[in-house]
């Protein structure tokens, strides 16, 4: 996994005005949608303005990831064609059940940039897999495209699609969720969990991004600014873990000069795994102060 993010934003692609503040906030990923949030009359609308916007929301070094619509819409083709370019790091793509979305998907893909010029592979994909079949082709999915730089998990979709209510406690999703994150672990992609929807309630995100850690997702979408910072906070490895880390490294790499295999550190047995979990930390840590 060579690329990471915590929080992927959310903003209607026909709203110029939500496209120009967005540039302002701290998202890792900005994602102009021209799929549920653009009605019908406006996708074209939608294109355009996404393709003309691009270089503004890629200058400070966020990455422009739009949201395309689904293949069996009819639309992702024209969609894809007026905004593949260089200032595009990829695009999300909804309701993807199977593998061979992505490789179609892909096949377009490779057009466009071999006419605009771009290497091929430029434009990554993130599918979202939101009901029954997707969660059980997930590691299909994930792995359909070294593409892939990750895989999205949408909840409003899929309880939609198994007739369930969808919940403050989300015992619902805990399969599905379960089943993404270790599909994206899999396929070595980063995990991405759902938008949570009461967006004024940024105590209830919290709570609901504590739930998912223990899962393995890395990342989730806001659909508000005030979501950012506690999506970005929360995802982040805390000073108290790096500082914990760098201590697990310091006595692991001390007693491996003295010929010591096994080691205590505050009352706890330190070994290998612990020891690869506290270097991967700091070197999340390492790469998020160089990206800033």
């Amino acid at each position: 996994m060579d690329i990471f993010f915590r929080s992927l934003h959310f903003i209607p692609g026909n709203r110029q005005d939500m496209l120009t503040k967005s540039a302002t906030l701290p998202a890792d990923v900005l994602v102009p949608d021209m799929e549920d949030s653009v009605p019908e009359s406006q996708k074209q609308q939608a294109r355009e303005l996404i393709k003309s916007m691009a270089p503004t929301l890629a200058q400070k070094g966020q990455l422009v990831m739009p949201r395309i619509n689904a293949l069996n819409t009819g639309l992702a083709h024209e969609d894809l064609a007026a905004i593949v370019s260089l200032q595009v790091y990829g695009v999300t793509v909804g309701k993807v059940e199977s593998p061979w979305e992505i490789q179609e998907l892909s096949k377009i893909l490779e057009s466009l940039e071999r006419k605009a010029g771009l290497p091929v592979g430029h434009t990554k994909l993130v599918p979202w897999l939101e009901n029954a079949k997707a969660v059980l082709n997930a590691h299909a999915i994930a792995a359909a495209s070294p593409r892939i730089a990750g895989v999205a998990f949408g909840a409003e979709d899929f309880t939609d699609s198994m007739g369930v209510e969808r919940t403050d406690g989300g015992t619902e999703l805990a399969y599905a969720r379960a089943a993404v994150a270790v599909a994206a672990r899999a396929a070595d992609v980063l995990a991405i969990d759902t938008p949570y929807v009461n967006f004024r309630d940024t105590d209830g995100l919290a709570r609901e991004i504590r739930a998912v850690l223990p899962f393995g997702f890395k990342a989730k979408f806001s659909i508000h600014p005030v979501q950012v910072e506690v999506i970005n906070r929360l995802f982040s490895p805390s000073e108290e873990s790096i500082a914990y880390a760098r201590k697990v490294v310091a006595v692991w790499d001390e007693a491996a000069a003295k010929g010591i295999g096994a080691i205590a550190l505050d009352g706890k047995m330190i070994d290998v795994p612990v020891v690869k979990r506290a270097r991967n930390l700091l070197a999340l840590a390492d790469a998020m102060a160089k990206r800033g």
